[in-house]
């Protein structure tokens, strides 16, 4: 099977309560599932904050009612077509620079509430997404292993809370490279510039959404062979075992994430010192580029045989013209954005639904490529209209 996969979705709010602060309260997980399906056209979708008490009390609801059914080999079914994979994103402080984002994913309810529990032995409330647990990144591996879970570096290179974004130069320096079941690169870096760190090379690439809205979820996403929808075979996939794999990698074009470059938060310039010319000498953000720049061990990146093709891609909300209603329209006649990604059409097939002139930027965006001004400091890159 070739399936679609975002293994890195929040969640809002849950039974009426905060869960993720920093995300919409519309992103429920009732909506997430809907828009996952109905939108995206998404075939596994990853709820990162499932045992968050609010929501994996929705989630035990949701399987009560029927509309979610557990699945032989882990992970639970949506109207059918859809696997929902339960995880937590934990935080742990690995260094004196800094803390990093863990993923915990796990196979079933079950093993999602038993690690619930000892979490709660290190964690001061899992009632909230992402909070600090008094513990190390490999007792962690060792909890989500026992209860034959996946281990994932989340947004590795990130500046706030990126393992190797901040808190660390190696993985190696932090813990055991074989626990760490699969390396999510975030939205500022591709498969170039994470094979510049030859540790690199032994990890799958994972490319997912980290979204904490609704028309986030996809934004990038994975491509999978698979022989079913189960954990089990996501398991097999990230640990490239029985012909199982990550087929490709489908990400946002790196100057679009919002941390590709360091820029000054006061007033936005793109900085290449410790100070920026505006005066401010503090709020300067490190970029994903440059922190690469400094810690890489090859100046140019050497791919592993297996290595899945990164291909960039920008979303149609990023293309200037491409409004709600146009969007609509787009979905009504290609179907969810993912297959429209993944496979674009031709830009007379675009100029017959929207005209001549949006199809052709749109058709370029498809491409992957446009004109950037490089995002940073929190700000995404923007598409420069011709």
């Amino acid at each position: 099977m070739r399936v679609f996969a975002d293994f890195h979705v929040h969640t809002g709010a849950a039974k009426g309560r905060p869960v993720k602060m920093a995300a919409s309260h519309q992103l429920t997980v009732a909506a997430s599932l809907d828009w996952a399906i109905r939108v995206k056209g998404l075939h596994v979708v990853g709820l990162v904050d499932a045992v968050c008490d609010p929501v994996l009390e929705e989630i035990r609801d949701l399987c009560r009612a029927g509309h979610l059914v557990p699945v032989r080999g882990g992970g639970l079914m949506y109207q059918g077509s859809l696997l929902v994979v339960l995880g937590a994103e934990v935080e742990i402080r690995v260094s004196e620079h800094g803390a990093a984002h863990f993923g915990c994913w796990l196979p079933t309810v079950e093993a999602a509430a038993d690690f619930q529990m000892w979490l709660k032995t290190v964690q001061c409330n899992t009632g909230l997404s992402s909070q600090v647990a008094r513990t190390d990144p490999t007792r962690l591996a060792e909890e989500v292993h026992a209860r034959n879970g996946l281990l994932v570096v989340h947004h590795a290179f990130t500046p706030f809370k990126g393992l190797l974004g901040s808190a660390a130069d190696r993985v190696a320096d932090i813990m055991p490279l074989e626990v760490v079941d699969a390396v999510e690169l975030g939205l500022s870096a591709d498969a170039d510039m994470a094979d510049r760190l030859k540790e690199m090379r032994e990890f799958t690439f994972l490319s997912n959404s980290d979204a904490h809205s609704l028309p986030s979820i996809a934004r990038e996403f994975n491509v999978l062979a698979l022989q079913e929808l189960s954990f089990t075979e996501i398991q097999a996939a990230c640990r490239r075992l029985g012909g199982r794999a990550v087929l490709m990698n489908l990400g946002l074009y790196p100057p679009l994430g919002k941390y590709y470059r360091t820029r000054c938060r006061s007033c936005g310039a793109l900085v290449a010192s410790k100070s920026c010319a505006c005066g401010a000498d503090t709020g300067l953000v490190q970029g994903v580029w440059d922190r690469i720049e400094a810690i890489a061990d090859d100046d140019s990146p050497v791919h592993p045989p297996w290595r899945a093709p990164y291909r960039y891609i920008v979303p149609l909300s990023f293309v200037p013209g491409v409004g709600p209603r146009t969007y609509a329209k787009l979905l009504d006649a290609f179907g969810g954005e993912v297959s429209l990604l993944y496979a674009p059409p031709s830009e007379q097939a675009l100029a017959d639904v929207v005209g001549a002139k949006l199809a052709a930027r749109i058709a370029a965006a498809l491409s992957g490529r446009l004109p950037v001004s490089p995002g940073g400091a929190g700000r995404y890159g923007r598409i420069e209209e011709a």
